[in-house]
């Protein structure tokens, strides 16, 4: 059995320059991740189901279970002297290191609970975070630390709460998948060196929207329907509302994640900091590609700390025809 532990320091022997700060940082992460997921799973025996009776920065009610998972991940790395500073979907501004306590030279961005509407109905839900090293050098971290474009991250990932808890990350080298076994409490290797195909059998995306999209984007889901098979085959629906979820899924067994922006909401939903440029890091280590229709999304510069952006995440095959449709039919518009 391998442990995340041991694998991450295992490594860390192909990085000379490696000082193992890293490493407990993403231990951190998972020990964040093993407390979410035991709550998670005494969900409906304890009080913690239902809406927190308030509201984040995004005017989104708040469940419990947001609530508690964004403490538990700012308590687990605010103290550690690992972290300059930290962003949460979560929080309106910058969260910074309490004072008395040393300022490290990682900044980290996450999603405490990804999918939180599918809490009360026992659907899977997850955390994704991500890793930048701190631009200014002295002091408490700064926005400049955590606005960094996606191709700045030296790290992301997510854990998934859904028949098992698994961890998947990244350090830019390989996409690996951990599984938690709760009789040892530990994170073991089951899904080492994980591809995804460039050219998957499903594709995921909330069709009620379908109406309001650009024709670029209707174009592209019809192909996906089976529209064009001169140029594209078929594919399967599926769509769970976590991103998590859906986009677990398509990387292990091939396919496409669309979340589009439409008349009503033109930039889509997503959060580019905590959702769409730690999952684009995955997507492209793993072998896919992510876009928000037109270009990269681990080249879009962020400008606020809620930015949000649309997203084409999946096989490369894929999202290279979604990218080519979209530019046929809508242009630059």
């Amino acid at each position: 059995m391998t442990t995340l532990e041991r694998f991450i320091l295992d490594q860390e022997r192909f990085h000379p320059d490696a000082t193992g700060e890293l490493t407990n940082l993403l231990y951190d992460i998972a020990l964040a991740a093993k407390i979410i997921a035991s709550q998670i799973r005494r969900a409906g025996l304890v009080n913690i189901l239902g809406a927190a009776g308030s509201t984040n920065v995004q005017d989104e009610e708040q469940q419990k279970l947001d609530v508690f998972a964004n403490e538990t991940m700012k308590n687990a790395l605010n103290h550690t002297g690992r972290v300059c500073a930290m962003a949460s979907e979560e929080d309106e501004t910058l969260i910074p290191i309490p004072d008395g306590y040393p300022a490290g030279k990682y900044a980290v961005l996450f999603d405490p609970l990804d999918g939180s509407s599918n809490i009360d109905v026992n659907a899977s839900v997850g955390t994704i975070f991500s890793i930048y090293l701190r631009r200014t050098k002295e002091g408490p971290g700064t926005l400049e630390d955590v606005l960094q474009p996606g191709r700045d991250i030296i790290a992301a990932g997510y854990v998934m709460y859904g028949s098992s808890v698994m961890m998947v990350y990244s350090a830019g080298h390989g996409v690996h998948g951990f599984t938690l076994e709760p009789t040892i409490g530990e994170f073991l290797l089951s899904h080492p060196e994980i591809t995804t195909p460039p050219v998957g059998k499903y594709y995921s995306v909330n069709e009620s929207n379908f109406g309001r999209w650009s024709s670029g984007v209707q174009r592209a889901v019809r192909g996906f329907h089976g529209d064009e098979p001169d140029r594209i085959a078929g594919k399967n629906s599926r769509y769970v509302g976590a991103l998590v979820a859906d986009f677990h899924r398509n990387l292990i067994a091939g396919g496409v994640f669309l979340y589009p922006g439409d008349l009503k909401n033109p930039l889509g939903k997503l959060r580019l900091l905590y959702e769409c440029a730690p999952m684009a890091f995955l997507a492209e280590c793993a072998g896919g590609a992510a876009s928000d229709g037109r270009q990269r999304i681990l080249d879009i510069m962020p400008t606020g700390l809620h930015q949000r952006t649309p997203l084409v995440i999946g096989g490369k095959d894929d999202v290279d025809y979604v990218n080519e449709v979209i530019a046929a039919e809508d242009g630059g518009s």
